[in-house]
């Protein structure tokens, strides 16, 4: 069932970032000799990116939608122009796009604004407790809080199969008169396959909204809400090149009459009435309080360095480091890949590759990577403990993005390599 395809292998970056100038254009690469694999957990950020954040701190600071005098008023521009920008990148419209402080923040506005407002007894979500944990607590939260109000929702989870994707014949059979929700991991975090639910649109009720977490797909291949069918999809910066603590929340204009205000406050889309708050237009409905105003030119540096560098070009360059690195793996003796791309039939991945190792628990074997120059994540990977559900072991993860290279994964797998033969 193993992939016996032929892979390209870039020696080098990108063909449209001149090799000699890349890492110079990540600074903390620049000033280091290790060998940064872990991207999915959060990417280096770009000098763009950098002085965006700099340039924001040091230099006419001041708040958004709040002020008349120029200082203030071009900030509102620009935040206005980051948001079109990243409407352009998803595929969406200005006003579908909510800023938020990261995926995890955009999940659960989803559980509040929509599911706390209009599931009722007996109303069903689909999910997958081996997705992040993410895309799984605040569901669960959700179920509780409705709980104390008499509401009693269905939580009902789907499989994965071998190949890392949601088995859609399993959440095909699980689809039922009561389903509202099905929330999907576009890229997942730990197996690196793409889910899209391609096989399951047309057959499904309008009345079952669609939720992708993008936060491994956005910034490593094409993100297109329209063509995922999405109603929801969240995106976090930090892992696209932006800078932490921003994110990004797209609803679908079809679902704004559904959702409530998440954050009422200061500078948030609600009007007091005599009958208490009314909700506001869209976007400003789910935005409340002062924004991460440097998080969100941060991001509309890394969109614009992206749209520099092409989508296109890194997610070939990350699925060429992809199939590189497991071909290197396979002939690692004890090693074993978790669900993912070292399964498929074809080329694919977008990055990502788990695995354990005999005789060496993943935690261990971080260290010795790390004293060796490899920055690797370990563990479970912030998939959720505790489900009989979930019976993956600790593994080590390994992600590559434009700036890691051939070479570089040719030095990883000798590691790799030179450490199996001596704990066996």
């Amino acid at each position: 069932m193993r992939s016996s395809a032929s892979w390209t292998v870039p020696d080098g970056p990108p063909p449209t970032v001149p090799a000699a100038a890349l890492r110079e254009l990540f600074p903390a690469l620049a000033e280091s000799a290790e060998v940064y694999l872990d991207s999915a957990s959060t990417t280096q950020k770009p000098r763009p990116v950098i002085e965006a954040v700099h340039r924001y701190h040091s230099s006419r600071t001041a708040n958004a939608g709040r002020g008349s005098y120029p200082w203030a008023t071009t900030l509102t521009r620009a935040v206005a122009g980051v948001r079109a920008r990243t409407a352009e990148f998803l595929g969406a419209a200005p006003e579908e796009v909510v800023f938020t402080a990261g995926a995890t923040a955009g999940l659960n506005a989803v559980a509040l604004a929509w599911g706390l407002a209009t599931l009722d007894d007996g109303d069903e979500i689909l999910y997958s407790p081996r997705d992040h944990a993410s895309n799984v607590y605040p569901w669960q939260h959700l179920q509780a809080t409705l709980r104390r109000f008499g509401r009693h929702i269905r939580l009902v989870p789907y499989r994965v199969t071998a190949l890392g994707e949601a088995d859609i014949d399993d959440i095909a059979a699980k689809l039922g008169p009561r389903t509202r929700l099905i929330t999907i991991s576009h890229l997942h975090h730990v197996f690196g396959a793409r889910t899209t639910l391609e096989e399951l649109r047309g057959r499904l009720d309008p009345r079952v909204l669609l939720c992708f977490d993008c936060s491994q797909s956005a910034g490593h291949i094409p993100v297109d809400v329209e063509e995922l069918g999405a109603d929801f999809a969240v995106l976090s910066a930090h892992k696209m090149f932006g800078a932490p603590g921003t994110g990004v929340l797209y609803c679908r204009g079809r679902v704004h009459d559904q959702l409530t205000a998440f954050l009422p406050g200061g500078n948030s889309g609600v009007a007091a009435t005599d009958s208490g708050l009314a909700a506001g237009p869209m976007p400003d409905r789910l935005e409340g309080g002062t924004p991460n105003l440097p998080g969100l030119l941060a991001l509309g540096a890394a969109l614009e360095f992206l749209d520099t560098v092409g989508l296109d070009t890194i997610a070939a360059h990350n699925r060429a480091l992809t199939g590189h690195l497991i071909e290197g793996l396979r002939a690692v003796p004890g090693l074993e890949f978790l669900p993912g791309p070292a399964y498929a039939p074809c080329e694919t991945g977008y990055g990502i590759v788990s695995f354990t190792l005999d005789g060496i628990g993943a935690t261990d074997l971080g260290f010795v990577l790390a004293e060796s120059g490899f920055l690797v994540r370990t563990g479970a990977h912030c998939v959720p403990s505790g489900s009989a559900a979930v019976a993956d072991d600790d593994s080590v993860r390994v992600s590559t993005h434009l700036y890691n290279t051939a070479a570089e994964i040719d030095r990883f797998v000798r590691c790799v390599t030179t450490i199996a033969t001596e704990v066996r």
